[in-house]
């Protein structure tokens, strides 16, 4: 397809395909476009955003039958080829024979890219090692002040996974602050996120005040606390981590749309835990990542999603014995 036409049928599927550059509009074109008609003659959507267990479960099947089927000895050879620069050659022709990039998104209605990257994680032996030790975060920054934002070659020299190092020197890189959030510090937050989400308005297309309807009002709204660059967020506060951003962000939104009251105290906060569990158990769902917590928000009151979240995550982990090797 010429990139025009790719660009056309893509946005079906992906809405914000035209923000996207143009190699990977072309990439994209060839490794998903027949999948994703495959997928929707069958009435299936496209997902974004967290994999659900059944999805994972499908990604390491694709991976054993693809493993089978070529001979390659595992996983880490097949997805993470340059770690063995000997068998590179012969690795790189039986992905190209036997078609590897359609094998591996077998089932899964995602983008392919998604699916490569969610596989590395689940298969990646550097991935879950721990905390870091006092030794391994100097040797982090060091490896920093030299590579800089090479997290490929920094991973490869701290036996770490890409994401793992880039997540921690995050955290590390400057003195965070652990305490309460003084007032200076939550002016700096509410102004660091004023500043991303105006910048973010001017370079959308903005609609008149006459055409917009109540939805477009509400989906202003969701600008508050959807998908906003908390790294970005997190330089511009500077004393803490972005996940504290995040989570005091969500609190003063929650305190500001519910007009300060305590929805989690004494028999309203009772009644509101029960609601939650009874919303969630009605849903039919097999995985948390299938639920619409937006939706969801209603069974508490006019709260972010993130707030709903957080709260079903405490109620799970403080009532379930064992949880973590329950199904949802």
């Amino acid at each position: 397809l010429d990139l025009d036409t790719a660009k056309q049928e893509l946005e079906e599927f992906i809405p914000h395909v035209r923000k996207m550059s143009d190699s990977s509009i072309r990439k994209m074109a060839g490794r998903d476009l027949t999948r994703f008609k495959r997928f929707k003659k069958q009435g299936i959507a496209i997902k974004f955003g967290r994999f659900s267990q059944k999805e994972n479960d499908q990604i390491k099947k694709n991976v054993e039958e693809f493993l089978s089927l070529t001979g390659i000895e595992n996983a880490e050879k097949l997805l993470f080829t340059s770690r063995y620069p000997e068998e590179k050659e012969t690795i790189s022709r039986l992905k190209a024979e036997f078609l590897f990039c359609g094998k591996i998104a077998e089932g899964i209605p995602r983008p392919w890219r998604l699916i490569y990257y969610r596989a590395r994680k689940i298969f990646d032996p550097n991935n879950y090692k721990g905390r870091y030790t006092k030794d391994e975060k100097e040797k982090l920054k060091k490896y920093y002040a030299i590579h800089g934002n090479d997290w490929k070659k920094i991973s490869e020299m701290m036996s770490r996974s890409n994401l793992s190092v880039a997540m921690k020197y995050s955290e590390i890189k400057s003195a965070i602050n652990y305490g309460p959030w003084t007032k200076e510090e939550t002016r700096k937050l509410m102004r660091a996120v004023e500043e991303v989400i105006t910048k973010r308005s001017k370079l959308e297309d903005e609609k008149s005040s006459s055409e917009k309807s109540r939805r477009n009002l509400s989906i202003d709204r969701e600008k508050l606390y959807q998908k906003l660059p908390w790294t970005e967020i997190e330089a511009k506060v500077g004393t803490r981590y972005w996940r504290q951003c995040k989570q005091k962000w969500t609190s003063i939104l929650t305190s500001k749309m519910t007009k300060g009251q305590q929805l989690y105290k004494g028999t309203k906060g009772l009644q509101a835990k029960i609601n939650l569990i009874k919303r969630l158990y009605e849903m039919k769902v097999e995985d948390a990542n299938e639920v619409n917590w937006e939706e969801l928000s209603n069974a508490i009151g006019d709260v972010p999603r993130a707030y709903v979240q957080a709260k079903f995550y405490k109620l799970k982990v403080s009532c379930v014995p064992f949880w973590q090797k329950k199904t949802f």
